[in-house]
């Protein structure tokens, strides 16, 4: 009975123990296992060597997911077409956590379509980076031109958040130097070897043919030109005039400030501003708006008197005339017979008495 028990109680013993086991397993994995993660896929238009399933995924050397899966797009997409007209990319897939991205201050928000496509356009773009000299290679979300870097065209659309793919260095490096050996390559090294020994020459020939001692001569003659140029000269005439030059430029350096930092030439621009504003003012002024109009009416009215009334008025300054010429009658007989203003017709004289 004994020995029974001791079963009994040693498979219970086994039984929690893998329980335990199992329990501690979901507490200290469930951060792994119940994360959400999200799927994006990028299409490469070159070779991925060195890089593997579980390869890491980072964005500027902080991993942020692995890779998942790598194959041809033409084993997902366009399976209507016949092979021969289906697109040759590598389709690499990773999945990462959304959370250590830490939304647009990092690598954007990828959780939606939208809002990835407005990163892509910014120059979000995932390309292969090699690690060390092992020759194994990593993927590398960063931020790069887009104009240097255009989105491979696709015809079809991505089952999961679409990241476009850029060159890497390393492809770029190996592209630039191929494209300089085909340069080399084509390069007739042949005729430009015969072209220079050519110039070389003729060069030769031409130094040659040159009269060295005649142009040593000359040379010779020159100098002493020059020599006794410079003794003709009256260098301490040309020292006193140029004295006298900077003495004149010091003046008038001096006049220059002197002139500067007078305070009536500071004070030009506030009285130039006080003039403005007074000017301003007088424009803004409701008064001389009022003159105005008041002063096109009177130009107005004038206008039609003296447009619209030509031939009155005329008539009206003829008879002004004969009035006028009336008064100076009239004051003129005023002044010879004044009772004759009052009474009439002046009266007739008495005859004289004998």
């Amino acid at each position: 009975m004994s020995l029974r028990a001791n079963y009994y109680k040693l498979g219970l013993f086994v039984i929690g123990a893998v329980f335990c086991a199992v329990v501690i397993l979901l507490v200290v994995g469930s951060g792994r296992w119940f994360t959400a993660k999200l799927t994006i896929e990028s299409y490469f238009d070159e070779s991925v060597q060195g890089l593997d399933i579980g390869s890491k995924l980072k964005y500027r050397g902080v991993v942020i997911g692995d890779v998942t899966r790598i194959t041809f797009t033409y084993n997902r997409y366009q399976l209507d077409k016949p092979v021969t007209e289906r697109a040759r990319y590598v389709l690499v897939e990773a999945e990462i956590q959304p959370r250590q991205l830490g939304g647009r201050a990092a690598a954007g928000d990828l959780t939606d379509a939208k809002n990835s496509a407005v990163e892509v356009e910014r120059g979000l773009r995932m390309r292969l980076a090699p690690q060390g000299i092992t020759g194994t290679s990593y993927l590398e979300i960063d931020y790069v031109d887009p104009a240097a870097n255009p989105v491979l065209p696709i015809e079809w659309t991505p089952a999961n958040i679409y990241i476009p793919s850029a060159r890497s260095t390393l492809t770029s490096f190996v592209n630039a130097a191929s494209e300089i050996i085909d340069r080399l390559r084509k390069l007739d090294v042949e005729s430009t070897m015969v072209n220079l020994n050519t110039l070389l020459v003729t060069t030769n020939e031409r130094v040659g043919a040159i009269d060295t001692r005649k142009l040593g001569d000359q040379a010779n003659r020159t100098m002493v030109q020059i020599e006794s140029s410079l003794k003709s000269v009256d260098t301490k005439r040309l020292s006193d005039e140029g004295a006298a030059l900077l003495a004149e430029l010091r003046q008038s350096n001096a006049e220059l400030k002197s002139l500067l930092a007078s305070p009536a030439l500071k004070r030009i621009p506030e009285n130039a501003d006080a003039a403005v504003g007074d000017l301003r003012k007088l424009i803004n002024d409701p008064k001389l708006a009022a003159a105005v109009a008041h002063l096109e009416r009177t130009l107005a009215r004038l206008e039609r008197i003296t447009g619209g009334s030509e031939t009155n008025l005329a008539g009206t300054i003829e008879n002004l005339r004969q009035i006028t010429e009336n008064l100076r009658d009239l004051t003129e007989t005023a002044k010879r017979h004044p009772s004759g203003l009052l009474f009439g017709e002046p009266p007739t004289p008495l005859e004289r008495t004998r």
